[in-house]
Protein backbone atom coordinates (compact mmCIF):
# COMPACT_ATOMS: atom_id res chain seq x y z
CA UNK A 1 0.00 0.00 0.00
CA UNK A 2 0.95 3.61 -0.47
CA UNK A 3 0.78 5.12 3.02
CA UNK A 4 1.28 8.75 4.05
CA UNK A 5 2.19 9.58 7.64
CA UNK A 6 2.03 13.28 8.44
CA UNK A 7 4.28 14.14 11.36
CA UNK A 8 6.15 10.92 10.65
CA UNK A 9 9.31 12.16 12.37
CA UNK A 10 7.51 12.98 15.59
CA UNK A 11 7.19 10.69 18.60
CA UNK A 12 4.09 8.76 17.54
CA UNK A 13 4.83 9.09 13.83
CA UNK A 14 8.35 7.67 13.99
CA UNK A 15 7.19 4.66 16.00
CA UNK A 16 4.34 4.09 13.54
CA UNK A 17 6.59 4.40 10.47
CA UNK A 18 9.08 1.95 11.96
CA UNK A 19 6.27 -0.54 12.52
CA UNK A 20 4.76 -0.09 9.05
CA UNK A 21 8.14 -0.47 7.35
CA UNK A 22 8.45 -4.01 8.71
CA UNK A 23 6.14 -4.95 5.83
CA UNK A 24 8.36 -4.20 2.86
CA UNK A 25 5.38 -4.24 0.53
CA UNK A 26 4.33 -0.88 2.00
CA UNK A 27 5.51 2.34 0.38
CA UNK A 28 5.77 4.96 3.10
CA UNK A 29 5.76 8.73 2.58
CA UNK A 30 6.57 10.89 5.59
CA UNK A 31 5.39 14.50 5.39
CA UNK A 32 7.00 16.51 8.19
CA UNK A 33 8.22 20.09 8.58
CA UNK A 34 10.73 19.06 11.30
CA UNK A 35 9.82 22.13 13.38
CA UNK A 36 9.22 20.08 16.53
CA UNK A 37 12.25 19.86 18.83
CA UNK A 38 13.68 16.35 18.58
CA UNK A 39 12.01 15.42 15.30
CA UNK A 40 15.32 15.75 13.45
CA UNK A 41 16.77 13.00 15.65
CA UNK A 42 13.83 10.73 14.92
CA UNK A 43 14.19 11.40 11.19
CA UNK A 44 17.90 10.54 11.34
CA UNK A 45 17.07 7.34 13.23
CA UNK A 46 14.46 6.30 10.66
CA UNK A 47 16.78 7.18 7.77
CA UNK A 48 19.48 5.04 9.32
CA UNK A 49 17.08 2.13 9.60
CA UNK A 50 15.64 2.35 6.09
CA UNK A 51 18.09 4.32 3.93
CA UNK A 52 18.53 1.37 1.57
CA UNK A 53 14.76 0.92 1.12
CA UNK A 54 13.41 2.27 -2.17
CA UNK A 55 9.92 2.47 -0.70
CA UNK A 56 10.86 4.84 2.14
CA UNK A 57 10.35 8.53 1.28
CA UNK A 58 10.77 11.68 3.34
CA UNK A 59 9.16 14.97 2.29
CA UNK A 60 10.11 18.01 4.35
CA UNK A 61 7.00 20.08 3.90
CA UNK A 62 4.42 21.97 5.96
CA UNK A 63 0.80 20.76 6.01
CA UNK A 64 -0.33 24.40 6.01
CA UNK A 65 0.78 24.64 2.36
CA UNK A 66 -1.96 22.93 0.38
CA UNK A 67 -0.39 23.44 -3.03
CA UNK A 68 2.90 21.98 -1.81
CA UNK A 69 1.49 18.74 -0.44
CA UNK A 70 -1.60 17.85 -2.48
CA UNK A 71 0.20 16.09 -5.33
CA UNK A 72 1.82 13.58 -2.98
CA UNK A 73 -1.63 12.18 -2.21
CA UNK A 74 -2.25 10.86 -5.70
CA UNK A 75 -3.19 7.15 -5.53
CA UNK A 76 -2.67 7.03 -1.74
CA UNK A 77 -4.29 4.07 0.04
CA UNK A 78 -4.01 5.14 3.66
CA UNK A 79 -3.26 8.37 5.56
CA UNK A 80 -2.26 8.62 9.20
CA UNK A 81 -2.66 12.29 10.06
CA UNK A 82 -0.55 12.79 13.16
CA UNK A 83 1.11 16.17 12.46
CA UNK A 84 -0.06 19.03 14.62
CA UNK A 85 0.58 21.72 17.19
CA UNK A 86 0.30 19.73 20.40
CA UNK A 87 0.55 22.08 23.40
CA UNK A 88 -2.25 23.92 25.19
CA UNK A 89 0.10 26.60 26.55
CA UNK A 90 1.57 27.28 23.10
CA UNK A 91 -1.94 27.67 21.69
CA UNK A 92 -2.76 30.26 24.36
CA UNK A 93 0.35 32.26 23.44
CA UNK A 94 -0.12 31.97 19.66
CA UNK A 95 -3.67 30.90 18.78
CA UNK A 96 -3.39 31.86 15.10
CA UNK A 97 -0.49 29.51 14.39
CA UNK A 98 -2.24 26.82 16.42
CA UNK A 99 -5.34 27.19 14.24
CA UNK A 100 -3.40 27.24 10.99
CA UNK A 101 -1.59 24.00 11.80
CA UNK A 102 -4.35 22.00 13.48
CA UNK A 103 -7.51 23.21 11.74
CA UNK A 104 -6.36 24.48 8.34
CA UNK A 105 -3.65 21.84 8.10
CA UNK A 106 -6.20 19.08 8.69
CA UNK A 107 -8.55 20.53 6.09
CA UNK A 108 -5.63 20.48 3.64
CA UNK A 109 -5.08 16.79 4.40
CA UNK A 110 -8.76 16.01 3.90
CA UNK A 111 -8.97 17.88 0.61
CA UNK A 112 -5.74 16.31 -0.65
CA UNK A 113 -7.17 12.90 0.21
CA UNK A 114 -10.53 13.67 -1.40
CA UNK A 115 -8.81 14.74 -4.61
CA UNK A 116 -6.51 11.70 -4.67
CA UNK A 117 -9.13 9.72 -6.65
CA UNK A 118 -8.31 6.62 -4.61
CA UNK A 119 -10.76 6.70 -1.67
CA UNK A 120 -8.06 6.35 1.04
CA UNK A 121 -8.53 5.47 4.69
CA UNK A 122 -7.72 8.47 6.92
CA UNK A 123 -6.98 8.06 10.62
CA UNK A 124 -6.70 11.31 12.60
CA UNK A 125 -5.16 11.64 16.06
CA UNK A 126 -7.42 13.99 17.98
CA UNK A 127 -7.39 14.61 21.73
CA UNK A 128 -9.47 14.22 24.87
CA UNK A 129 -9.17 18.01 25.23
CA UNK A 130 -12.20 18.33 22.94
CA UNK A 131 -14.28 17.39 26.00
CA UNK A 132 -13.10 20.47 27.91
CA UNK A 133 -12.92 20.52 31.70
CA UNK A 134 -15.60 17.83 32.07
CA UNK A 135 -17.38 20.00 34.61
CA UNK A 136 -20.59 18.06 33.96
CA UNK A 137 -19.13 15.20 36.01
CA UNK A 138 -18.51 15.37 39.75
CA UNK A 139 -15.01 14.52 40.96
CA UNK A 140 -13.86 13.39 44.39
CA UNK A 141 -10.58 12.68 46.14
CA UNK A 142 -9.93 8.96 46.52
CA UNK A 143 -6.63 7.55 47.78
CA UNK A 144 -4.98 10.97 47.46
CA UNK A 145 -5.88 11.44 43.81
CA UNK A 146 -8.82 12.92 41.95
CA UNK A 147 -11.39 10.56 40.46
CA UNK A 148 -14.75 10.66 38.74
CA UNK A 149 -17.43 10.26 41.37
CA UNK A 150 -19.67 8.01 39.28
CA UNK A 151 -17.93 7.11 35.99
CA UNK A 152 -16.42 3.73 36.83
CA UNK A 153 -15.23 3.01 33.28
CA UNK A 154 -14.15 6.56 32.48
CA UNK A 155 -15.25 9.12 29.92
CA UNK A 156 -17.07 7.74 26.88
CA UNK A 157 -17.64 9.09 23.37
CA UNK A 158 -21.20 10.06 24.33
CA UNK A 159 -19.89 12.95 26.45
CA UNK A 160 -20.69 16.27 24.72
CA UNK A 161 -17.68 18.09 23.30
CA UNK A 162 -16.91 21.41 25.02
CA UNK A 163 -13.79 23.00 23.55
CA UNK A 164 -11.56 24.77 26.08
CA UNK A 165 -8.39 26.65 25.10
CA UNK A 166 -7.37 27.51 21.53
CA UNK A 167 -5.81 24.04 21.29
CA UNK A 168 -9.12 22.40 22.18
CA UNK A 169 -10.84 24.57 19.58
CA UNK A 170 -8.38 23.86 16.77
CA UNK A 171 -8.26 20.11 17.39
CA UNK A 172 -12.02 20.05 17.89
CA UNK A 173 -12.49 21.81 14.55
CA UNK A 174 -10.26 19.26 12.85
CA UNK A 175 -12.10 16.45 14.64
CA UNK A 176 -15.43 17.80 13.33
CA UNK A 177 -14.14 18.17 9.77
CA UNK A 178 -13.02 14.53 9.84
CA UNK A 179 -16.49 13.37 10.84
CA UNK A 180 -18.20 15.62 8.31
CA UNK A 181 -16.02 14.55 5.39
CA UNK A 182 -17.32 11.05 6.03
CA UNK A 183 -20.92 12.29 6.06
CA UNK A 184 -20.68 14.65 3.07
CA UNK A 185 -18.06 13.04 0.84
CA UNK A 186 -17.98 9.46 2.07
CA UNK A 187 -14.29 9.56 2.99
CA UNK A 188 -13.30 6.65 5.21
CA UNK A 189 -12.22 8.69 8.22
CA UNK A 190 -11.47 7.47 11.76
CA UNK A 191 -10.94 9.78 14.74
CA UNK A 192 -8.90 8.75 17.78
CA UNK A 193 -9.52 11.05 20.76
CA UNK A 194 -6.38 10.17 22.61
CA UNK A 195 -5.41 10.37 26.22
CA UNK A 196 -1.76 10.54 27.37
CA UNK A 197 0.43 8.59 24.97
CA UNK A 198 4.00 7.93 26.07
CA UNK A 199 6.94 5.81 25.00
CA UNK A 200 10.34 5.62 23.36
CA UNK A 201 11.48 8.39 21.02
CA UNK A 202 9.35 10.91 22.94
CA UNK A 203 11.06 14.17 23.83
CA UNK A 204 8.39 15.46 26.19
CA UNK A 205 8.57 18.98 27.56
CA UNK A 206 6.69 21.11 30.06
CA UNK A 207 3.92 21.84 27.55
CA UNK A 208 3.30 18.35 26.18
CA UNK A 209 4.21 14.73 26.87
CA UNK A 210 4.17 14.91 30.66
CA UNK A 211 5.25 11.33 31.39
CA UNK A 212 8.37 11.67 29.24
CA UNK A 213 8.94 15.20 30.57
CA UNK A 214 8.90 13.99 34.16
CA UNK A 215 11.24 11.09 33.39
CA UNK A 216 13.70 13.18 31.36
CA UNK A 217 13.73 16.05 33.87
CA UNK A 218 14.24 13.69 36.79
CA UNK A 219 17.15 11.87 35.15
CA UNK A 220 18.81 15.09 33.93
CA UNK A 221 18.17 16.93 37.22
CA UNK A 222 16.25 19.63 35.37
CA UNK A 223 13.69 21.91 36.98
CA UNK A 224 10.31 20.23 37.38
CA UNK A 225 7.10 22.16 37.96
CA UNK A 226 3.71 20.65 38.76
CA UNK A 227 0.74 22.78 37.71
CA UNK A 228 -2.10 22.17 40.13
CA UNK A 229 -1.88 19.92 43.16
CA UNK A 230 -0.30 16.87 41.51
CA UNK A 231 -3.31 14.74 42.39
CA UNK A 232 -4.80 15.07 38.90
CA UNK A 233 -4.91 11.76 37.04
CA UNK A 234 -4.66 10.51 33.47
CA UNK A 235 -4.84 7.11 31.84
CA UNK A 236 -1.52 6.58 30.13
CA UNK A 237 -1.04 4.45 27.04
CA UNK A 238 2.26 3.10 25.76
CA UNK A 239 2.87 3.95 22.11
CA UNK A 240 3.09 0.31 20.99
CA UNK A 241 -0.49 -0.20 22.17
CA UNK A 242 -1.61 2.89 20.24
CA UNK A 243 -0.01 1.59 17.04
CA UNK A 244 -1.78 -1.72 17.53
CA UNK A 245 -5.07 0.18 17.85
CA UNK A 246 -4.32 2.11 14.65
CA UNK A 247 -3.67 -1.05 12.68
CA UNK A 248 -6.74 -2.83 14.03
CA UNK A 249 -8.99 0.17 13.35
CA UNK A 250 -7.82 0.53 9.75
CA UNK A 251 -8.03 -3.22 9.15
CA UNK A 252 -11.66 -3.16 10.30
CA UNK A 253 -12.57 -0.09 8.26
CA UNK A 254 -16.04 -1.36 7.30
CA UNK A 255 -16.93 -1.10 10.99
CA UNK A 256 -14.81 1.89 12.02
CA UNK A 257 -15.24 4.40 9.16
CA UNK A 258 -16.97 7.58 10.23
CA UNK A 259 -16.49 6.74 13.90
CA UNK A 260 -14.84 8.43 16.86
CA UNK A 261 -12.98 6.41 19.49
CA UNK A 262 -11.57 7.32 22.88
CA UNK A 263 -8.12 5.75 22.99
CA UNK A 264 -6.15 5.60 26.23
CA UNK A 265 -4.90 3.28 28.90
CA UNK A 266 -8.36 2.99 30.43
CA UNK A 267 -9.22 2.60 34.14
CA UNK A 268 -6.47 0.03 34.75
CA UNK A 269 -3.73 2.46 33.69
CA UNK A 270 -4.75 5.55 35.65
CA UNK A 271 -1.93 7.37 37.44
CA UNK A 272 -1.53 10.72 39.19
CA UNK A 273 1.38 13.09 38.72
CA UNK A 274 2.53 12.51 42.29
CA UNK A 275 2.35 8.75 41.84
CA UNK A 276 4.68 8.96 38.84
CA UNK A 277 7.09 11.08 40.87
CA UNK A 278 7.10 8.42 43.60
CA UNK A 279 7.89 5.69 41.05
CA UNK A 280 10.78 7.74 39.67
CA UNK A 281 12.13 8.51 43.13
CA UNK A 282 12.24 4.78 43.86
CA UNK A 283 14.14 4.17 40.63
CA UNK A 284 16.59 7.02 41.20
CA UNK A 285 16.98 6.34 44.95
CA UNK A 286 16.62 10.05 45.71
CA UNK A 287 14.01 12.74 46.20
CA UNK A 288 13.01 14.84 43.20
CA UNK A 289 12.72 18.56 44.00
CA UNK A 290 9.37 19.96 42.84
CA UNK A 291 7.90 23.40 42.26
CA UNK A 292 4.14 23.93 42.29
CA UNK A 293 2.24 26.53 40.26
CA UNK A 294 -1.38 27.40 39.39
CA UNK A 295 -3.58 25.16 37.29
CA UNK A 296 -3.27 25.80 33.55
CA UNK A 297 -6.17 26.74 31.25
CA UNK A 298 -8.34 23.79 30.26
CA UNK A 299 -6.56 21.35 32.56
CA UNK A 300 -8.76 18.49 33.73
CA UNK A 301 -8.52 17.21 37.29
CA UNK A 302 -9.53 13.80 36.03
CA UNK A 303 -9.41 12.19 32.65
CA UNK A 304 -9.43 8.55 31.77
CA UNK A 305 -10.96 6.90 28.76
CA UNK A 306 -13.82 4.49 28.53
CA UNK A 307 -12.35 2.25 25.82
CA UNK A 308 -15.32 -0.11 25.52
CA UNK A 309 -16.29 1.08 22.03
CA UNK A 310 -12.82 0.37 20.61
CA UNK A 311 -12.90 -3.09 22.15
CA UNK A 312 -16.36 -3.79 20.74
CA UNK A 313 -15.64 -2.50 17.23
CA UNK A 314 -12.11 -3.79 16.59
CA UNK A 315 -11.22 -5.97 19.57
CA UNK A 316 -8.56 -3.66 20.96
CA UNK A 317 -7.34 -3.47 24.53
CA UNK A 318 -4.00 -2.24 25.96
CA UNK A 319 -1.39 -4.93 26.62
CA UNK A 320 1.39 -2.93 28.31
CA UNK A 321 0.56 -1.92 31.89
CA UNK A 322 1.66 1.43 33.28
CA UNK A 323 4.49 0.07 35.44
CA UNK A 324 6.10 -1.86 32.59
CA UNK A 325 5.60 1.04 30.18
CA UNK A 326 7.17 3.57 32.52
CA UNK A 327 10.16 1.26 32.97
CA UNK A 328 10.55 0.88 29.19
CA UNK A 329 10.63 4.65 28.70
CA UNK A 330 12.87 5.22 31.73
CA UNK A 331 15.42 2.70 30.40
CA UNK A 332 15.30 4.25 26.92
CA UNK A 333 16.04 7.70 28.35
CA UNK A 334 18.98 6.30 30.34
CA UNK A 335 20.34 4.59 27.20
CA UNK A 336 19.95 7.76 25.08
CA UNK A 337 20.90 10.27 27.76
CA UNK A 338 23.63 12.00 25.76
CA UNK A 339 21.38 12.58 22.74
CA UNK A 340 18.57 13.86 24.98
CA UNK A 341 20.97 16.26 26.71
CA UNK A 342 21.54 17.98 23.36
CA UNK A 343 17.82 18.64 22.99
CA UNK A 344 17.30 19.87 26.54
CA UNK A 345 20.58 21.74 26.99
Amino acid sequence: MKIIVTGGSGFIGSNLVYNLMQDQENEIFIIDSLIREGSQYNYEWLSGQFKSYENFHFIQEDIRKFDSIKNYFKDVDMVFHIAGQVAVTTSVIDPITDFEINARGTLNILESSRLSNNDPIILFTSTNKVYGNLEIYDVVLRNNRWDFKDLKKGNSETTPVDFHSPYGCSKGTADSYMKDYYRIYGLKTIVFRMSCIYGTRQFGNEDQGWVAHFIISSILNNKLTIYGDGKQVRDILFVDDLINAMKLATTNIDKTKGNVYNIGGGPSNVISLLELIEILENKLKRKIPLNFDDWRPGDQKVYYSNITKANNDFKWTPNINKIDGISKLYNWVIENKEMIKKIFK
